[in-house]
């Protein structure tokens, strides 16, 4: 996919780590990323207020933003990758805080 300048590649995570997608969270920082920092916010917002609770699918997000630091960073979009790694950490903050016992050890064992 293709828009103002910017190119994704399918989410090709299970390839390099074998670790299967349950979410559409990068998807959806992909389509967000075509409209913009606002959009992004947004769809974080969004994300955090319907999955927090979730342990798998808080733990996705923070991989999904991880990757979409490491993604804007290598394609020269500084300040994308700089949204990206302040919402990674504001997430990956909460995860580290709130999840506990076996949750907290598949976050931890899922984003090593």
């Amino acid at each position: 996919m293709t828009h103002a300048g910017f190119t994704y590649k399918d989410w090709n995570i299970e390839a390099l780590t074998g670790y299967k997608p349950i979410t559409t969270f990068y998807m959806d920082f992909s389509i967000a990323d075509c409209f913009g920092v606002a959009a992004i916010k947004d769809t974080y917002r969004r994300a955090m207020k319907g999955w927090k609770k979730n342990y798998k699918y808080l733990t996705e997000l923070v991989m999904a933003l991880n990757w979409k630091i490491w993604e804007h960073y290598n394609a020269g979009h500084q300040a994308y990758a700089q949204i990206y790694n302040d919402l990674w950490e504001q997430a990956a903050a909460y995860a580290q805080e709130n999840l506990k016992g076996n949750e907290l050890t598949y976050y931890y064992r899922t984003t090593d």
